[in-house]
C-alpha cells in the first residue's frame, strides 16, 4: 500500500474534521453557510497539513455540489478554462448551485491565470475555493481577492494531534498490524509544528522503521530516528515557522550572529527569500520602529532587491539587512501605539468625528457646523494650534508613548513643548 498514513485517515465526514473549530464549530464562521448550502468563494489560509483540502473536499459534500480540483503547481489557463467549461456544462443540472473549484496552492499562479477566474467567480458559473500558505494580500490580485472571502485556518492545537495520532493507531488497518503504545508525544508534536499530515506521515515512518510487532512511541525514540527518517528542514512545515521565529527573536535582541545563523538555516534548506524578506519588513517597523525609521527603509529595499537578483546573491543582501536590523536601537512604541488605539475602538466602537474635524463640501454642511472652528496649523504665528483631533469621550487619552532610545527622547521632548503638560512622559 503506496497511500501514505495521512491520505488513508483523511476525514471522510465533517464530524471526523478535527480542529478549526472557529470555522465549522457551533458557532463557526462557516456554519451559515453551510446550514444553507449557499457557499461563498472563498480563499483558505493557514500553515501546511492544517486542513484546507478536506476541509473544501467536505464543503462540496455536505452541499451535495459538483466538486472539480486542481493544483496551481501544475495547471495553466488552458487547465483552468477546460475545467470551468465542464463547470458550465454541469451547472445545468445544478441550476441551485454552481459548481465548486478546488485549486490548491493558488498562490502560485500567476496574475493572468489568476486574472482567467474573475468572469467565471463574477458571474456565478463556479464556486471557487482556494488553498493557500501564503499572505492572500500579497499573492492573490486584489480583483480576485474583492470576490472572495478570507477564512485562515489555525495550526492544529496538542489536544487535536494527540486525538489524530490516537484515531490513526485506533483505525488504520495497517497500523493495527502492530501493538503501538504512545508513552511520549512531546517531541513528535514538536517535530509536526501542527501539521497534520507531517505528524501522522513521520508516526507511519517511524512504526515502519520499527521491525517488531510491538513500537513503543518515546520522544528519545523519535529523536534517536529524526535523522534516518530524512526529517529535517522542512520550509512547509514546523522548521518555517520555527527557524524564522528565532531569526526575528535574535534581531529583537540585538544578537547578529544568531541572527545570522537561523537566516543561513533557512538559506541552505531553500526557504523563499519572499517569505524571508517580508518578515525582515515586519520586523524594522514592529521591533525598530522609531527608533531608527531608516530601518524600514532599508527592509523594503531589501525586498525589492532580492525580488529583483534572487540567489545566490540575494543571501548577501539578506545578511546585510538582517545584521543591520540587529544592531539598531529597538522600540515598538509604534506597534503598541495602533494596538492601543485599536483596544480602545473596540472598548467605545466608532465614536463620531467632532464637527470641526468634518469637510464641509455643501452649504447645507456648512450650516450644520461641518468644519466651524478648525484651525489651520499653517495659518497661525507659531505654526501650531493646539486642537483636539480626539472625540470627546476620549478626549486626551494617549496612545503613543515614546520609548527610552535617541530618537524618540527628541521626539517626547518636542511633544512636551507643543502640548504644555498634555503628555505625562
Amino acid at each position: 500500500m503506496n497511500t501514505p498514513l495521512a491520505e488513508r485517515m483523511r476525514p471522510k465526514t465533517m464530524t471526523e474534521y478535527v480542529g478549526q473549530e472557529h470555522l465549522i464549530g457551533p458557532k463557526g464562521a462557516l456554519g451559515p453557510q453551510l446550514r444553507s448550502g449557499l457557499i461563498a468563494s472563498m480563499i483558505l489560509w493557514g500553515p501546511p497539513g492544517t486542513g484546507k483540502t478536506t476541509l473544501a473536499q467536505l464543503i462540496a459534500q455536505e452541499t451535495k455540489q459538483p466538486f472539480f480540483s486542481i493544483s496551481a503547481v501544475d495547471s495553466g489557463v488552458s487547465a483552468i478554462r477546460d475545467v470551468i467549461k465542464r463547470a458550465k456544462n454541469d451547472s445545468g443540472l445544478f441550476p441551485t448551485s454552481s459548481p465548486l473549484l478546488f485549486i490548491d496552492e493558488i498562490h502560485r499562479f500567476s496574475k493572468s491565470q489568476q486574472d482567467s477566474l474573475l468572469a467565471a467567480v463574477e458571474k456565478g458559473w463556479i464556486t471557487l475555493i482556494g488553498a493557500t500558505t501564503e499572505n492572500p494580500s500579497f499573492e492573490v490580485i486584489p480583483a480576485l481577492l474583492s470576490r472572495c472571502q478570507v477564512y485562515t485556518l489555525n495550526a492544529l492545537k496538542k489536544d487535536d494531534l494527540v486525538l489524530l495520532l490516537n484515531h490513526a493507531i485506533a483505525h488504520d488497518f495497517l497500523l493495527k498490524r502492530k501493538t503501538i503504545r504512545l508513552e511520549e508525544t512531546k517531541t513528535l508534536l514538536r517535530i509536526s509544528g501542527g501539521d497534520a499530515r507531517k505528524l501522522l506521515n513521520t508516526l507511519e515512518l517511524l512504526v515502519a522503521h520499527q521491525q517488531t510487532d510491538q513500537v513503543i512511541i518515546t520522544d528519545q525514540y523519535v529523536r534517536d530516528h529524526i535523522s534516518q527518517l530524512g526529517i529535517g528542514y522542512d520550509k512547509g512545515g514546523d522548521q518555517h515557522y520555527d527557524v524564522i521565529s528565532a531569526m526575528i527573536k535574535a534581531i529583537r535582541g540585538s544578537d547578529p550572529n544568531g541572527a545570522i545563523y537561523w537566516l543561513a538555516r533557512m538559506l541552505s534548506g531553500g526557504e523563499d527569500l519572499k517569505f524571508i524578506a517580508r518578515r525582515l519588513l515586519i520586523s524594522a517597523s514592529e521591533d525598530i520602529g522609531l527608533a531608527n525609521p531608516t530601518a524600514l527603509v532599508m527592509a523594503q529595499s531589501t525586498v525589492d532587491a532580492v525580488l529583483f537578483i534572487g540567489m545566490p546573491e540575494g543571501r548577501i543582501i539578506l545578511s546585510q539587512c538582517v545584521i543591520y536590523l540587529a544592531c539598531s536601537p529597538k522600540s515598538n512604541s509604534a506597534y503598541k501605539a495602533i494596538n492601543r488605539a485599536l483596544d480602545n475602538i473596540h472598548t467605545q466602537g466608532d465614536l463620531g468625528v467632532p464637527l470641526h474635524l468634518r469637510n464641509a463640501p455643501t452649504k447645507l454642511m456648512k450650516e450644520l457646523g461641518y468644519g466651524q472652528d478648525y484651525i489651520n496649523d499653517h495659518n497661525t504665528a507659531s505654526g501650531f494650534a493646539q486642537q483636539e483631533f480626539l472625540p470627546e469621550e476620549i478626549k486626551g487619552t494617549i496612545f503613543y508613548e515614546p520609548e527610552n532610545n535617541s530618537k524618540e527622547k527628541l521626539t517626547q521632548q518636542q511633544l512636551k513643548a507643543l502640548w504644555e503638560g498634555r503628555y505625562p512622559y
